[in-house]
């Protein structure tokens, strides 16, 4: 256990620094973005994300929205595991076949008002997947979707101005 504090010690911060321009992007969206979320819920906004078949790319950027850089908590956003605390759906990838009950169910477990946001291409109209006999497509297709953040895959900032549209 000493030995891998002193190398903790001796390699310290290893993080890198975003360019100033999208740090200052990012604070001008997360200010919109935390005056939205007091107007419309007085509180913070807790998430659920559902993978509905897609091919992680999105997840590692809803991930990177998380990390210490970019730090979604500071604007009021916070992620939940069950759909029942949840006031917003982020859904990504194509509906797969195996997925439509369970998405469904997701939907209908989370307590109105509800908001859904389709994540990536494949999450807007099927993306690359398309219509197959594995995939049904876009999210649209089960569940009402309220905002589209189209992309492969979308960057942090992008699911950032896509949340601030849905709350909207």
């Amino acid at each position: 256990m000493i030995r891998i504090l002193r190398q903790i010690f001796r390699t310290g911060i290893v993080t890198e620094q975003l360019p100033p321009a999208l740090e200052e992007e990012i604070r001008e969206v997360g200010a919109k973005l935390e005056e939205a979320i007091r107007q419309r819920f007085r509180r913070s906004l807790t998430i659920r994300q559902v993978d509905a078949g897609s091919c992680n790319g999105c997840e590692l950027e809803i991930h990177a929205m998380n990390n210490p850089i970019y730090n979604c908590e500071r604007f009021g956003m916070h992620f939940t595991a069950s759909p029942r605390f949840a006031d917003m759906l982020l859904v990504t990838g194509p509906v797969a076949w195996n997925m439509e009950i369970a998405l469904r169910r997701t939907y209908d477990a989370t307590p109105s008002p509800k908001l859904v946001v389709a994540v990536g291409d494949c999450g807007c109209n099927g993306g690359i997947f398309g219509e197959s006999y594995a995939s049904l497509g876009g999210i649209d297709r089960i569940i009402p979707v309220d905002a589209y953040v189209p992309g492969c895959p979308p960057s942090p900032t992008d699911l950032l101005n896509g949340i601030l549209k849905a709350v909207r």
